[in-house]
């Protein structure tokens, strides 16, 4: 899985030369008016012309700065953001993926791009033929919060309230086949051999014709299916790994 906390040194760097400036200027802009003096050859004299005495920051420059100060300061935390934001997708879409079955693959990997993707062939419509067809493990019904990882994989599967979704590898996505009965609902992979173990996973989304309501979702034998609800980590969970580093 990438690791978009591999980001964060740089960040660090960034917030850090940010807020050694931004700080101080909030709470007295002369501080810093002061020590940049230090640095130069020929200290500005830009007060000189306004009967102030040399070095010394006006009300209105006073204010201009801590302005700059400000938006630096949020500009800062934006950043900061802008990488828990990246982890969560990432995070989210590797929870998914694992949830319906999906091996790791290589570390350098996006889960979003390569562990994920909607179905491109194959709606699971259909009756099974095989005399023993394979079982389906897991599955997500899609409600009125729909799952926000699903917005960042590859070819996102259409859907809307009282959706099915069933992940299987791409090899066995044309052989998923659910039936819909008064008293239950059927998902099989139609062959008579196991799908083999994949570090990737493909959604195909099922919409009932009539709510779900208390009809089991059942797979060979009728055994239950068990329903997931993988998403992203909440934005403390996130902050709480940036703070400690895992």
């Amino acid at each position: 899985m990438r690791n978009y906390w591999a980001l964060l040194p740089a960040i660090a760097v960034i917030v850090g030369l940010i807020l050694l400036y931004a700080i101080p200027t909030l709470i007295n802009p002369q501080w810093t008016k002061t020590v940049l003096n230090l640095f130069r050859q020929y200290p500005e004299d830009d007060q000189a012309d306004a009967g102030q005495p040399a070095g010394t920051l006006g009300a209105q420059q006073i204010k201009s700065r801590r302005r700059l100060a400000a938006l630096l300061v949020v500009g800062a935390l934006a950043l900061v953001g802008f990488n828990v934001s990246l982890n969560r997708e990432s995070n989210g879409c590797y929870t998914a993926a694992q949830a319906f079955g999906a091996i790791d693959g290589k570390p350098a990997e996006d889960p979003c791009i390569s562990m994920i993707f909607g179905t491109f062939i194959g709606d699971g419509a259909g009756i099974a033929t095989e005399d023993k067809p394979q079982p389906v493990t897991v599955y997500q019904v899609v409600e009125k919060k729909n799952p926000k990882y699903l917005r960042w994989i590859q070819n996102p599967p259409k859907y809307e309230n009282d959706t099915l979704l069933f992940g299987t590898s791409i090899e066995c996505a044309m052989d998923l086949k659910v039936e819909e009965d008064d008293d239950q609902i059927t998902a099989v992979i139609d062959a008579d051999t196991p799908c083999p173990p994949a570090n990737h996973v493909s959604l195909t989304p099922v919409k009932l014709k009539q709510p779900l309501g208390t009809r089991k979702i059942v797979t060979v034998g009728d055994k239950e299916l068990q329903r997931i609800n993988p998403d992203a980590a909440s934005w403390p969970k996130v902050l709480g790994k940036l703070v400690t580093g895992g």
